[in-house]
């Protein structure tokens, strides 16, 4: 059979379908994430409060007030040269050992073209590998290892950095999509969803399903592949890590609750990293082109937001105690659960349905082919692995508690009762701000919450157009979209 040009693929679509509500929600994306972050780093900040204390008067609010509060350093100090150059140490440093290091090598899934793509997992490696210096750095330099001054001291500027570097790399795989030819011997093509026509929404989406380039010494590299696991996930973890050093620098101790979540936030990074090789069945890689969606979800959105809370404990100081560690413990290990047995269930289901622990599971047999299972963890919920997923979210920012706090200068005359004394003298304290500050250390869990939602809508209109009325027969049975009972 001869290979279907991107004409023909684009020809089966007679009515262009939208994603993310179009070119206005891709306009909308594109030009406020940013800024959202921006406000988040500024409203919550460690020179006066979380959220900062004239944004709780917002009546009497004075815009020069607010700068000193939020310590605004001009559009001019967002970023710099030195923090540009350095962070693009990290990415090199990132293309390096993805080059150099052992590596297990597969081809993904079949392309509409018939080919298959080759490629290199070492991704949790070369995490390993970095972690394994900045540990050594730190036993060297303590708390003051430069990379963990540089990441907390020029937090503005790196996130700067990295959004520029997201719109940049979104540019220039929107231009580079223009160059693939039907029938290329590299197998480029186009994505399915990526090619509508608008220039924004076709930039925003992805207009070229896997983008690769070649370069000297660094071989053939996936962009979409190597933006997913590598550069993003391990600025999760060194941001991270550089709050729990912030955090004993301005007091002089470390607490469980930052020590928590960082932890499992860790753990779900390189959890994530070492079965990389499962990322080649995921939408990301199938369907979803490379734009500006994907590259600024993997190298800002998700190191910058998923660290809030870290962020945020670094300057306000929680313990959780022994029982607190066992309640959002129990928590994590309830949702994991939840997580991991019911994709384990349905992956066992798919390689062999007479297995022991899964040929005793209902099911429907479907036109298609295929089988939808009906009891066991599938017949709780639709995503009920979507669930387990949205209640890891939870053990992150439950460790905040009720969020919000003043920052008191040194000069302050006496001790506030409840207040926490930072090493410089000045005090914090929940004050007026208790409760506020939960609109920045737990927006990941209401994110999340939509994200999971988005990802059912999509799965839902995808399985009704493949299994047609036996898809509104298993509804029936299966009711629940995601959460039992609820919804």
């Amino acid at each position: 059979m001869a290979p279907k040009t991107e004409k023909q693929v684009v020809r089966k679509h007679e009515k262009f379908e939208y994603e993310f509500l179009g070119v206005f929600g891709a306009a909308f994306i594109s030009g406020f994430l940013g800024p959202i972050l921006y406000a988040m780093a500024f409203a919550c900040n460690d020179i006066s409060g979380c959220p900062a204390p004239s944004l709780l008067h917002p009546k009497s609010l004075d815009l020069e007030v607010l700068k000193r509060e939020v310590g605004w350093p001009g559009v001019r100090g967002l970023l710099t040269w030195d923090v540009m150059a350095k962070t693009l140490g990290l990415y090199l440093l990132s293309g390096i050992l993805y080059r150099i290091l052992p590596a297990t090598e597969t081809t993904g899934t079949e392309l509409r073209n018939g080919g298959r793509l080759k490629y290199r997992f070492n991704a949790f490696s070369s995490t390993m590998f970095t972690l394994a210096i900045c540990a050594a750095g730190t036993i060297a330099q303590g708390a003051d290892f430069p990379l963990w001054t540089f990441l907390t001291d020029n937090y503005i500027q790196f996130l700067t950095a990295n959004i520029v570097i997201s719109y940049a790399l979104a540019t220039f795989v929107y231009v580079r999509s223009f160059s693939v030819k039907p029938g290329n011997a590299e197998l480029r093509e186009l994505a399915a969803g990526g090619v509508s026509g608008n220039i924004l929404y076709d930039w925003f989406i992805g207009r070229e399903l896997n983008p690769r380039i070649t370069l000297p010494f660094f071989g053939e590299i996936d962009i979409k592949e190597f933006m997913e696991l590598r550069p993003g996930m391990m600025n999760y973890i060194l941001l991270n890590c550089a709050f729990i050093a912030k955090q004993y620098r301005q007091y002089g101790y470390v607490t469980d609750s930052i020590v928590f979540v960082v932890a499992i936030q860790t753990f779900y990074v390189l959890d994530g990293q070492f079965m990389e090789p499962a990322i080649m069945t995921t939408m990301d890689i199938t369907t979803d082109g490379f734009g500006f969606m994907l590259s600024f979800g993997d190298l800002v959105w998700v190191p910058f937001l998923y660290t809030q809370q870290a962020r945020y404990l670094a300057t306000h100081p929680l313990v959780l105690g022994p029982w607190g560690l066992a309640g959002v413990g129990a928590v994590l290990a309830a949702a994991y659960a939840i997580f991991r047995l019911s994709n384990s269930q349905k992956n066992i289901f798919r390689t062999n349905p007479n297995d022991p622990r899964v040929s005793h599971l209902k099911y429907i047999e479907t036109k298609a082919g295929t089988r939808l299972l009906i009891s066991g963890w599938w017949g709780i919920a639709r995503h009920i692995n979507y669930f387990g997923d949205w209640m890891q979210a939870w053990p992150y920012s439950l460790p905040t508690g009720l969020a919000g706090y003043t920052i008191l200068s040194a000069t302050t005359k006496s001790a506030v009762e409840g207040a926490t004394v930072m090493l410089d003298g000045r005090q914090v304290v929940p004050g007026e701000a208790k409760g506020w500050g939960m609109i920045f250390t737990y927006m990941y869990v209401l994110y999340f919450a939509i994200l999971l939602m988005h990802r059912d809508r999509r799965d839902d209109e995808k399985c009704a157009k493949k299994y047609g009325e036996d898809w509104e027969k298993y509804k029936k049975i299966v009711r629940w979209r995601i959460i039992p009972y609820i919804y």
